[in-house]
C-alpha cells in the first residue's frame, strides 16, 4: 500500500493536467483513465464523466457494511496549476525522487492525496476489508479554475452519484507543523469564500500626446491601487479563535486580539497561511489595457482575487465596489460562499484518532483555509466537508508555501504515513 501510493503519486505528476482556466489546458482525461484503470483492477466499477472534451471526472462507490449509514465522499482533483519550466530546478512533470522527496507540479496540490486515496482503497479491496459505510470515491476536473467542468458540473448534472452522502474529506488539512517543539496536525474545518471580480474602467480614447482627464488606464490604476492597498480589519471566526487559543496554550503566549502576530510567528512556516484567514483579502492579479504606445485606450480591465470570511462576503464585495470608484464598473466572474463546520462529531473524532494512533504525542488543531476546495460545491448538496490529507512533515519544510509555487515537492515518508492514516480512517469510520 505505501509503495503503491508513492508510485501512483509519481505517475500522476508525470501526466500533464495543467489547467490555465477558461477550459484551456491539457485536460484530465489521461489521468482519469489511469485512475479508473487502477480502481477497475480491484473490482470497483468506475465511471468517467466528461464535462467537455478532455475534461474528465472519475467516480466510483465502494459499498459499506451498513448501507443505512450516511455515505462519506472521499475526493481529490486531477488538474494542476501551470508550471513555467525555466523557473524550476527540475522538470516540473518529471516526478524525480531527490533527497527523499518527490518533486513536481501536483506533489503538494494535490496528487499526493489522490495517490493515497487510490492506494488505500486498493488495499482495502485486496484484503477484503468492507468499510462501515458507503464510500463515494471521486476525482474531479477543473478545481484550480473554480470547478465549472469538475465538481460544479458533477453536482449540477449528476447529483445522484452523491446520494446518501452527508460528509466529505479532501485536500489541505491533516498536515503537520511544529509549535513550541510539539507536532500539531492542522485539520481544516473552514474555508474562506471566493469572489473573483473584474474591474472595467471606461474613459475617452485619444492620442497619447494629448491631455486626457478621462484616461481609462489612470482610472483603473487608481482603483487597483486602492483595492490592493486596502487594510482589512482583523476578524475572528469560531475556527480561527479556537486555533489561536490552542496555540496560546501550547506556547504560553497571550492571545491578544489586537496583535495576533506573536502567535502566528510561533506557528513557523504556516504563519502566513493562517494569517490570511484573520481578515478578508483583495489582491489584484491581472491587468489588461491598450494596444499601442501612443494610443490612449477607451477601456481598461483588471481582475481581483477576493477571499472573504464567513458572514462577511457581501460586505467585503461592497467595500471593493466603493474602493473602485465612480468611473470603474465591478462585475462578478465567479463566487462561492465560505464554509465553517464544527471541530466536533464522530467523523472529526475518528480523523483525530487515526492521526494519534500513528503519532500519539501529537495534537490536532482546527484551522481555516484561506483558499477554497471542491467541498464548496458539495456543500450545495448539504454535504459537510473537511480538509484531511494527512501528512507528517519535517518541521523545516515550508509545505504551505509550495502550493502553486516553484519546486513543489513532498517527502516520500509523508505519503507513506498519510496512506496509513487514511486507510485506518476509511476502514473504521
Amino acid at each position: 500500500m505505501e509503495s503503491e501510493a508513492v508510485e501512483f503519486c509519481r505517475k500522476l505528476i508525470q501526466i500533464d493536467t495543467t489547467n490555465f482556466g477558461g477550459n484551456k489546458g491539457a485536460g484530465e482525461l489521461e489521468a482519469a483513465r489511469y485512475v479508473a484503470g487502477l480502481l477497475d483492477e480491484v473490482g470497483l466499477e468506475t465511471t468517467i464523466y466528461e464535462s467537455a472534451p478532455g475534461r474528465a471526472n472519475v467516480v466510483t462507490r465502494m459499498a459499506g457494511a451498513d448501507r443505512s449509514l450516511p455515505a462519506l465522499v472521499v475526493h481529490g482533483h486531477l488538474d494542476v496549476v501551470p508550471a513555467i519550466a525555466e523557473d524550476w530546478s527540475v522538470d516540473p512533470f518529471g516526478a524525480e525522487v531527490i533527497d527523499g522527496m518527490i518533486w513536481g507540479r501536483g506533489a503538494v496540490d494535490m496528487k499526493n492525496m489522490d495517490a493515497m486515496i487510490i492506494a488505500a482503497v486498493r488495499h482495502m479491496r485486496r484484503q477484503g476489508i468492507v468499510p462501515p459505510r458507503d464510500l463515494v470515491i471521486a476525482f474531479f476536473a477543473d478545481e484550480e479554475a473554480g470547478g465549472d467542468y469538475g465538481a460544479g458540473w458533477m453536482v449540477q448534472n449528476h447529483p445522484e452519484v452523491f446520494a446518501g452522502a452527508t460528509e466529505a474529506i479532501s485536500e489541505v488539512g491533516g498536515f503537520s507543523v511544529e509549535i513550541n517543539g510539539r507536532r500539531a496536525y492542522m485539520l481544516q474545518t473552514a474555508e474562506k469564500g471566493i469572489a473573483w471580480l473584474k474591474l472595467t474602467a471606461a474613459g475617452m480614447a485619444g492620442h497619447g500626446s494629448q491631455i486626457n482627464t478621462e484616461n481609462a488606464v489612470t482610472r483603473l490604476a487608481g482603483a487597483v491601487s486602492r483595492i490592493g492597498e486596502h487594510q482589512w480589519p482583523l476578524s475572528y471566526t469560531k475556527t480561527t479563535r479556537a486555533l489561536l487559543e490552542e496555540v496560546a496554550e501550547l506556547t504560553g503566549l497571550e492571545f491578544d486580539e489586537r496583535n495576533p502576530q506573536p502567535l502566528l510567528e510561533a506557528m513557523g512556516n504556516v504563519s502566513r497561511f493562517v494569517g490570511a484567514t484573520l481578515q478578508n483579502t483583495s489582491n489584484p492579479s491581472v491587468l489588461e489595457a491598450g494596444y499601442k504606445h501612443n494610443v490612449i485606450p477607451g477601456q481598461a480591465e483588471a481582475l481581483i482575487d477576493c477571499r472573504t470570511l464567513p458572514e462577511e462576503h457581501e460586505a467585503a464585495v461592497e467595500t471593493i465596489r466603493e474602493l473602485a470608484g465612480e468611473h470603474v464598473q465591478l462585475s462578478m466572474v465567479h463566487q462561492q460562499q465560505s464554509l465553517e463546520v464544527p471541530f466536533a462529531g464522530t467523523l472529526v473524532d475518528q480523523m483525530v484518532q487515526s492521526l494519534l494512533e500513528e503519532d500519539p504525542d501529537a495534537v490536532v488543531l482546527p484551522y481555516m483555509l484561506s483558499g477554497g476546495t471542491d467541498n464548496k460545491w458539495l456543500a450545495t448538496l448539504g454535504i459537510t466537508g473537511y480538509g484531511f490529507a494527512p501528512l507528517q512533515l519535517p518541521a523545516e519544510l515550508d509545505f504551505t508555501g509550495m502550493f502553486h509555487g516553484v519546486d513543489e515537492r513532498v517527502p516520500v515518508s509523508s505519503i507513506k504515513f498519510g496512506v496509513r492514516v487514511l486507510e485506518r480512517l476509511l476502514r473504521e469510520y
